[in-house]
């Protein structure tokens, strides 16, 4: 399609894979896949915690808001990306361009800040036992979870507010898998610096303490355990943090590597690869990596796998 055709519009063509002609069919059914499994598996921790009693601990409460979130934020971008398959990219207009935005940038924040606060939980659990239910206790764990999600929907809208702003006055084809803010603002024929600087100020604050608090736990963490006489409780202390920091590298990795640069730096390729691991690797790897680290929660999958089992004998 040519760029001139799109000039006058208002409505943004989203290119998506639809420059790889020879991959379409592989593609798609690679990622159907990876979505479907996606939801399954994040959708079965939330159901076997949710019936599994000894599952009910602030732990795997802050999993399931996790998990829930990965399930929110893919599915309100992998939709609009297969579609791409059918229609050879889809169009959208600058109001629904903006609404993508405003949720991405939403969850990336909500996401930072829970990964933040399960890192304070595993500080607390580790570092002061006798303590923790009566610190991390029902209310104050609900707070921090509220807390993350609000912060998360405010901290999106100055961000989306100034993205509204901008003109284009030339190309309305983003060659990304979806409406991408950096991919918006490379469009603009009006300035970006102050959004830029806004991205990184937000950016350190939303992203870069949460970062340092989730280091410094971890320090501390290492350091208690290292004390641990019991070679058993050392192995059992650390494989329950295990998990948590390889989804927090995977995914700081990821956010980090694709938007803490400024956009003189954009790659269009490299973006759209880097795009797709927070956006299904990290949620499929998520439930995975929980599921086999954790010892607790595959004697409760069993439990509730050996009760389907008689339940649809006894039925």
């Amino acid at each position: 399609m040519e760029e001139g055709n799109l000039t006058s519009s208002d409505d943004f063509f989203i290119v998506g894979f639809s420059d790889l002609l020879q991959l379409q069919v592989p593609l798609f059914a690679a990622l159907l896949m990876m979505y479907l499994l996606t939801m399954m598996g994040n959708l079965l921790i939330m159901a076997i915690v949710y019936y599994s009693a000894n599952l009910h601990t602030p732990m795997y409460f802050f999993l399931t808001n996790l998990s829930f979130l990965d399930i929110s934020y893919t599915s309100f971008i992998f939709p609009q990306m297969l579609a791409h398959f059918f229609f050879k990219g889809t169009y959208m207009s600058l109001t629904e361009c903006l609404l993508q935005v405003y949720f991405f940038v939403f969850m990336v924040s909500t996401e930072f800040l829970l990964l933040a606060v399960m890192a304070v939980d595993r500080y607390m659990a580790i570092c002061n036992p006798l303590h923790y239910m009566t610190i991390m206790n029902k209310a104050v764990c609900f707070q921090l979870a509220v807390g993350s999600w609000v912060v998360g929907l405010t901290d999106a809208i100055p961000h989306t507010v100034l993205m509204s702003g901008l003109s284009y006055c030339q190309s309305h084809i983003i060659n990304h898998l979806y409406c991408d803010g950096t991919a918006l603002m490379k469009l603009s024929c009006t300035s970006t610096h102050t959004i830029e600087v806004f991205t990184y100020v937000i950016g350190a604050f939303v992203g870069l303490m949460p970062f340092v608090l989730i280091i410094t736990t971890y320090i501390k963490i290492i350091s208690t355990v290292l004390q641990i006489q019991s070679p058993e409780g050392r192995r059992k202390a650390f494989s329950t943090c295990a998990s948590h920091l390889t989804v927090v590298i995977l995914f700081y990795g990821s956010v980090c590597t694709t938007y803490m640069r400024p956009t003189s730096s954009y790659s269009i390729k490299e973006n759209k690869i880097l795009s797709l691991s927070y956006i299904i690797v990290t949620p499929l790897c998520n439930p995975i990596i929980y599921s086999l680290k954790n010892t607790e929660f595959k004697n409760a999958l069993k439990k509730a796998t050996h009760k389907f089992k008689i339940g649809n004998l006894q039925w």
